[in-house]
């Protein structure tokens, strides 16, 4: 298995995109006009709950934009995939039916470069992160947003180090033992946990803790606050510290959508999404002080693994599974990492 995860545009999935779209449509179309419409309506897909910091961010966003926009803009929250999963998110956006989402590595369902976002084993900490984002390879996945995936990025949130969940401890890959695990639909995850001895099932977030519960999958990985958001301490014993990703997510606009407001809305708009930054980045550190007692507090076990172990076995997988061009920029980016370290010494 080469790790990439094929892109077919068959008639079942097309089938599922016009339905869902018609389904969106058919909800707004529904509604009745109120009186003082605004200009314009931003429809907002977020995949996680109320008490998640993106939600929060994505509330305060709101209410900054509603108020210095002076009711031309309104924004609808939509919380926990209500609207859209993710994938299907970008392309009800692309159709102009949503305008506002959430996205990351899967955005390599439409150009490679977005599996930096979230390659195993690549980034150390939020020090690298923050190196790529703001060195060329950040500036390439924004330019190629726009112009292959027709989203624009308002702002980047954090995400702490993506952990493995399970009902037995996990100290090493051999326990692993071809574990049905889900994995986001992103190629380099499913690279990884081959490699690793497990069997990656790519699914929606929204549909795993139903299939955890029915024992459909036998675990998953996300990071702590993921892990709490999705309600896993229920029907998951184990959080086994393999901290396997370092990496961030796009808070997104379609680009078509921004192009049709006015330059002093779009100047709110970009201004509203570098507040909601930091907005979420102070939730974000918070949480992260708090979160893993919650679990611990919920029943959760956590559990020291053999990290280099699992980054040895699975590097040349990862390796493998990049493109030559994206060889390339890997090589580029573990020079930058090691020029950083030592000028820092």
């Amino acid at each position: 298995m080469d790790g990439k995860v094929p892109i077919k545009k068959n008639r079942r999935s097309l089938l599922l995109t016009f339905c869902s779209t018609a389904f969106v449509l058919l909800l707004f179309i529904g509604c009745k006009p109120e009186a003082n419409q605004p200009e314009f309506l931003f429809r907002t897909a977020i995949i996680v709950k109320e008490d998640h910091t993106w939600y929060k961010a994505f509330d305060y966003f709101k209410q900054i934009l509603e108020e210095r926009s002076k009711g031309r803009i309104e924004v609808q929250l939509y919380p926990s995939e209500q609207l859209a999963k993710e994938i299907e998110a970008i392309r009800l956006i692309q159709a102009e039916v949503i305008d506002i989402t959430t996205t990351g590595s899967t955005l390599t369902n439409w150009f490679e470069v977005a599996t930096f976002c979230e390659l195993p084993y690549l980034m150390k900490d939020s020090t690298d992160m923050n190196l790529y984002i703001n060195g060329r390879v950040g500036k390439l996945m924004e330019t190629e947003m726009i112009e292959k995936a027709g989203v624009r990025a308002l702002c980047h949130f954090e995400r702490g180090p993506r952990h493995l969940t399970s009902n037995r401890p996990i100290r090493h890959p051999d326990d692993l033992n071809g574990m049905i695990l889900r994995v986001p639909n992103v190629p380099s995850f499913v690279t990884t946990w081959s490699a690793l001895g497990a069997k990656p099932t790519p699914m929606a977030f929204s549909e795993v803790f139903t299939s955890l519960q029915q024992g459909t999958i036998q675990g998953q990985e996300n990071p702590f606050a993921m892990i709490n958001n999705g309600g896993f301490a229920e029907v998951q014993k184990y959080v086994n510290l393999t901290g396997h990703v370092i990496s961030w997510v796009y808070a997104v606009i379609g680009e078509k959508q921004f192009q049709k407001l006015p330059p002093d809305l779009q100047e709110l708009v970009i201004q509203a999404g570098r507040e909601m930054q930091k907005y979420e980045h102070d939730l974000f550190l918070e949480n992260e002080k708090k979160i893993q007692q919650v679990l611990k507090d919920k029943g959760m076990e956590l559990i020291e693994v053999d990290t280099e172990a699992f980054a040895k076995k699975c590097e040349q997988a990862i390796y493998d599974s990049l493109s030559p061009e994206m060889q390339e920029i890997y090589h580029e980016l573990k020079r930058e990492q090691e020029a950083h370290a030592k000028s820092n010494r």
